[in-house]
């Protein structure tokens, strides 16, 4: 299985699946899409207008790895389900902490 993030230079890229108007705001598990990718299942309550589930999604991402909230932005797929999110940091640091946040939800 692939990791649902590619190390960067300064920081990682997140691969998320988002859900909007959820019941409450939480990732769930890691799935594999058809072509083999993997990414990081999450749901918000945000409601996908005026980019209002991105900006939630990032604040889910900021609190669960620990960083501020300015250091995690959406780069892809803005008005799509399947997102792509630049968190910048300490690399191998937000991969352990990718890894960690993954395990607790499929537990």
């Amino acid at each position: 299985m692939s990791a649902p993030y590619r190390i960067r230079d300064n920081g990682i890229e997140l691969f998320v699946r988002l859900t909007p108007k959820s019941s409450v705001d939480r990732f769930e598990s890691v799935e594999i899409s058809a072509d083999g990718r993997s990414h990081v299942k999450a749901r918000v309550r945000a409601v996908p207008e005026n980019g209002a589930a991105n900006q939630a999604l990032e604040k889910l991402v900021a609190k669960a790895l620990g960083v501020p909230a300015s250091a995690v932005s959406v780069v892809a797929g803005g008005t799509t389900r399947l997102k792509t999110l630049r968190i910048v940091g300490e690399p191998a640091a937000l991969a352990r902490r990718v890894e960690a946040v993954c395990d607790q939800s499929s537990a």
